[in-house]
């Protein structure tokens, strides 16, 4: 498990290595909900997907992406708000193991 850092804005882009991959990751508000673009050694994994508390990002396992990432309210269980990011709620990348041991 990884936490990568994030800032109280309502939108930003991070570049990161997450297991060994060269990972953007840009978090932007639309409406009063969050949502997030991954990209992964050039290729998009997912785009526009609603930033859910728990909720798995990477829905589909064909991209090829190893691992997932989550947001996690250290507070409760509700839907992560810009104001709370870095803080409140933590995006947390799982490794694959990780990952299955808990979602699968």
């Amino acid at each position: 498990m990884l936490i990568v850092s994030l800032q109280p804005v309502p939108s930003q882009f991070l570049a990161t290595v997450l297991n060994g991959q060269n990972c953007q990751i840009f978090i932007y508000k639309k409406g009063k909900s969050l949502f997030v673009d991954l990209n992964s050694n050039g290729t998009d994994i997912v785009s526009c997907v609603i930033a859910r508390d728990m909720v798995p990002l990477v829905c589909i396992e064909y991209t090829g992406f190893v691992g997932n990432i989550i947001f996690m309210d250290m507070n409760g269980s509700l839907d992560p708000e810009y104001l709370g990011l870095g803080d409140r709620y933590r995006l947390i990348y799982l490794s694959q193991s990780e990952y299955e041991s808990a979602y699968k």
